[in-house]
């Protein structure tokens, strides 16, 4: 298929867009991301029993599946939360130059 590509989004969210951007800042210095998009987000969930509401900050992260391993490693290390969302995406197609930025900054 043109335009296929080994790169991944990563769905995490964190307590606040300062948490969100700390451990973007992280991510980035790690190479484990090519970039971070922070978004405002509510999140309702079941845990322990109980319906929850929170205002919570959603990441989403681009990089390469070859790095999701050690990224989900290093998201889990400076993580807040006990149990972090940690989902990776396919990208099924993307542009040829953003695919090769991403490879490039991601340390391809």
């Amino acid at each position: 298929m043109p335009g296929e590509t080994d790169l991944i989004v990563v769905l995490t969210t964190f307590p606040s867009a300062e948490k969100a951007g700390e451990a973007a800042r992280i991510l980035l210095a790690h190479k484990l991301a090519a970039c971070c998009t922070i978004l405002p987000g509510i999140s309702l969930y079941t845990w322990q029993g109980k319906t929850c509401e929170e205002n919570e900050a959603v990441m989403l992260i681009k990089t390469r599946t070859a790095r999701y391993p050690e990224l989900e490693k290093k998201i889990k290390e400076i993580h807040p939360y006990q149990v972090p969302e940690i989902v990776a995406l396919p990208a099924v197609s993307a542009l040829r130059a953003y695919s090769d930025w991403v490879k490039e900054v991601t340390g391809e």
